[in-house]
Parts: C-alpha cells; sequence; structure tokens
C-alpha cells in the first residue's frame, strides 16, 4: 500500500488504510526527513489532533515514535485549531508539527497534516521525501534510526495564539458595536477558541453544536450553506449581525449575513482583501488559487497592486505569507490568511476579519459587497465535482493534455496549467479542470458575469470532460 500526500497532507479511512502501524511508520518518515534536513535529536515537534475518532490514539502513537527518535514531542492537551498549531511550532521554534486531521473529509476519515518549522503546510519536495522514505522502511531498505530517546510533554496552544489573535484583529471595534454573533464549529477544534475570544472581550456569541461529535452530526464537518441551518435559527434567536462557522480542524470558514445569507469564500476574500487594504493601509498584492475567482483580482487592478496566481493548495500562498509579499492570500475552499499572520490557512481569523469588518463599516456584508461591485463589477463563479471512475480515470489524463481552440463555441484565449487545465476565453469567462488532492473526484469551476451562463459554462465542462 502506497501512503501519498494529497493538497493537504495524507488522509485515509480510519481501520483501513489509517491505522496505528501506518501513523507509527509516517511519523517515522517525517523523523527522518527532519534529520535529513539538518535538525537534530532533541528539537521539538507539535502534535495535535481534531475531534475525530481515535484522534488521543494516533496521537499516543506518534509522540512515542517521535520520542523514539530522538526528538522533543509537545503533545496538545487538547484538540486543537489547525492555525493554533502552525502559531505553535513557530513560538517554540519547533522543527515542524505533526496534525491528525481530514479538515472537511467525512468522519470515516482522517489524516496527517505535515508542517514544517515555519508553521507552513510542508512543500511537495518534503513531502514526496517522507512517501519516499515510507516506501523505503516499508521493503527494508532503510532501517530506524536509533538517536537516543527524546521526550513527550503536554502542551497548550490556545492561551499564546488567542493573544496573539488580538494584535491582528481589533476586538474594540467589535465589542463597541453592540452586535451578538452566533457561532458554529461543526463539533470541531474551533469549540473554546472563537467563542472564548469574543468573549473575553466582551461581544455576545451563542455557540451551537458546542461538544464533541466523532461523527459530526452524520455528515462532513465543512461549513458551507447547506450544513448550517442551525447556525441560521441560533441568529434568528439572537439577532445576530453575522453568523460565523469553522470547519473540523478550523482551517475554513464559513460566514452567513445578517438576514442568513450564505456569502462565498470567493467573495469573503476580494471583500476582505478591499477592507485590509483599506483598513490596515497595507500597499501589498493578493494571492490566490488557480481556481479561485478572479474579482479579487479586480480589487488588485483597480488600486494597481500585484496579483499572484499559484496551484491550490495553501503551501504555495504561504510562501508568499512569509516573503511578505502580499496583504492578504486565499482559495475559494474557504482558505485565508493575511500579513503578519501565519503561512496557514485560518478559519478564525477569516471570521474574526469579517466580524471587523461590519463593525468598522457599519454595514452589512451584502452592502458592503454591492459597493464593492459598483467600482469592479460582478462575477458569479462555482464549482461541481464528477467523482472519478475508473472510464473517467482512464481518458483524465489525455482530456486535460488536449488544447482545443474552442470548447462549444467560445475561442480560447489562454490555457492555463499551472494545476490542472484552465480555459480562459476571450469574453474573460472561464473553466478549470483538475482531480481533487483530498477527494476522489475531478473538481470543475467555472466563473462568468452571468448566473444563467455560469450553469451553462459548468455544464460544458462536463460535457468536454465525460465526452
Amino acid at each position: 500500500m502506497a501512503i501519498r500526500f494529497g493538497t493537504s497532507g495524507w488522509r485515509a479511512i480510519i481501520g483501513d488504510e489509517f491505522t496505528n502501524d501506518n501513523v507509527r511508520l509516517v511519523t517515522k518518515a517525517i523523523c527522518t526527513q527532519l534529520l535529513e534536513s539538518g535538525f537534530s535529536a532533541g528539537h521539538s515537534i507539535i502534535v495535535g489532533h481534531d475531534t475525530r475518532f481515535l484522534g488521543e490514539q494516533f496521537t499516543d502513537v506518534s509522540v512515542k515514535e517521535l520520542a523514539a527518535n530522538g526528538f522533543r514531542a509537545l503533545r496538545c492537551t487538547h484538540a486543537a485549531p489547525t492555525p493554533a498549531i502552525s502559531h505553535a511550532i513557530r513560538r517554540e521554534k519547533s522543527a515542524g508539527g505533526i496534525n491528525f486531521t481530514a479538515s472537511h473529509n467525512p468522519p470515516e476519515y482522517n489524516g496527517i497534516k505535515f508542517s514544517t518549522a515555519d508553521g507552513a503546510p510542508a512543500l511537495p519536495e518534503s513531502t514526496k521525501r517522507v512517501e519516499t522514505l515510507v516506501t523505503e522502511f516499508q521493503s527494508g531498505k532503510k532501517s530506524d534510526y536509533t538517536g537516543g530517546e527524546g521526550s513527550i510533554e503536554d502542551y497548550d496552544p490556545r492561551p499564546a495564539y488567542l493573544t496573539d489573535l488580538a494584535k491582528k484583529v481589533n476586538f474594540e471595534l467589535i465589542s463597541k458595536s453592540g452586535a451578538s454573533y452566533a457561532y458554529d464549529p461543526l463539533w470541531g477544534t474551533g469549540r473554546g477558541y472563537l467563542d472564548k475570544v469574543l468573549r473575553e472581550h466582551g461581544v455576545k456569541v451563542e455557540t451551537v453544536h458546542d461538544w464533541r461529535d466523532v461523527m459530526f452530526g452524520g455528515r462532513s464537518p465543512e461549513p458551507e450553506s447547506s450544513h448550517l441551518d442551525e447556525l441560521r435559527e441560533a441568529m434568528n434567536r439572537n439577532d445576530c449581525a453575522l453568523g460565523l462557522a469553522t470547519d473540523g480542524d478550523s482551517d475554513r470558514f464559513g460566514v452567513l449575513d445578517k438576514d442568513g445569507t450564505f456569502i462565498t469564500p470567493n467573495k469573503l476574500i476580494a471583500l476582505l482583501y478591499d477592507y485590509l487594504i483599506e483598513s490596515r493601509g497595507w500597499e501589498l498584492g493578493v494571492a490566490r488559487s488557480v481556481a479561485t475567482s478572479h474579482l479579487v483580482d479586480r480589487v488588485a487592478n483597480q488600486r494597481n497592486l500585484p496579483l499572484y496566481e499559484t496551484p491550490v493548495g495553501f503551501k504555495f500562498i504561504g510562501e508568499l505569507i512569509n516573503q511578505d509579499k502580499i496583504a492578504l492570500g486565499g482559495e475559494e475552499s474557504a482558505g485565508l490568511s493575511i500579513r503578519g499572520h501565519y503561512p496557514e490557512k485560518d478559519g478564525l481569523i477569516a471570521c474574526l476579519l469579517a466580524a471587523e469588518s461590519v463593525a468598522a463599516r457599519g454595514a452589512s456584508l451584502g452592502e458592503q459587497l454591492e459597493e464593492l461591485y459598483k467600482k469592479v463589477g460582478k462575477i458569479e463563479s462555482a464549482r461541481i465535482g464528477v467523482r472519478l471512475t475508473p472510464e473517467v480515470a482512464a481518458v483524465l489524463k489525455e482530456k486535460l493534455a488536449q488544447e482545443p481552440s474552442e470548447i462549444e463555441g467560445r475561442k480560447i484565449k489562454t490555457i492555463n496549467r499551472i494545476d490542472g487545465v484552465k480555459f480562459v476565453f476571450e469574453d474573460s469567462t472561464w473553466i478549470l479542470m483538475r482531480p481533487s488532492g483530498t477527494e476522489p473526484v475531478v473538481r470543475i469551476y467555472a466563473e462568468s458575469e452571468s448566473a444563467d451562463d455560469l450553469e451553462v459554462l459548468l455544464e460544458q465542462g462536463r460535457k468536454y470532460l465525460l465526452g
């Protein structure tokens, strides 16, 4: 069995491929990769988990293997958000981090996110080396490292992380607005983080799903509109300014406007970029993945600021955060970080900045978007998934390698292969097709100025792929 790291780590079904033995094997490979990279036994490694089934057990297996390889394992004392672990890595000057989470995947999955010393998701060269080492250990080509005994210590990442948030979010503005909020952690790691920091600053917030459920209510812990009905009910009870949500490991966000309208990540990314430039005075560019709406491009263009396009995977945006090249980086899959923060997705800060923008501007997110559209125009975007069946897999590579001059009568202006294949048409509409890095699905993304045309585009993309 081959262990492969996708867009955001290695994920597999618990008890099938995700077992104690494989956790031990991947941890051993990570230890070896870190030692090869110049870290020595004695360096600390942060180890955490989300609220999934057996998270504590897998963490225990991993920290024992780390200690056996000479490292100082700092084991989180509770289910911790991915961004809190990222902050802890940087604060403790650790060699890296191992986080047991499958993020927004269904409850039968678990996974490992491997982060490097800067707190960012490990880049492909690092994860490919881990994969190779796993194979070598499995085949007996590589023997175990014997670096002496390390140690295992309990570690609480929450206080320092929440203190750091208070340096980057204007809680005074949020508090002075007198508004109430509702929060849905979707039974995940945001419990006791987002709600706690708001309450500490005198903000009223009601939390729903405020307990651990390893089945996440029988669905994926993804903060999409269809999963947030209970959040809408809490908003109505309390006349809330916003409904805020995070996924299983709190690296993704979902935001409901005052009237319960779901604000898509594509729209919120553009809105928050505009707000940060205005409120912080950061004359810096913005980064987005190839699958993310070009609405944020228009905001950058209007202000004569640069736009950076990256492959899908926040690790690439994280590099630009580290280089202080951007004010904000975002992905349509609800990942976001900002200047001076960590090179990792943080759904908690995204939610808090949405609340800050509403308090600062005295306008709902919908009202702010209408003002933004007046300046840069409106774009509609969406995506669909096509199950990666053996039949689709058989033709996928050939389809994505083709270079047509038009699709369904739409003339192609450019073909972008930074990740998958993106056809940009002469009228600036576009279609992107790429295999998911986390699920057996081919995703089709599209964008147009017309909602009706968007539906047509998505169907044309499906026909192109399957025809």
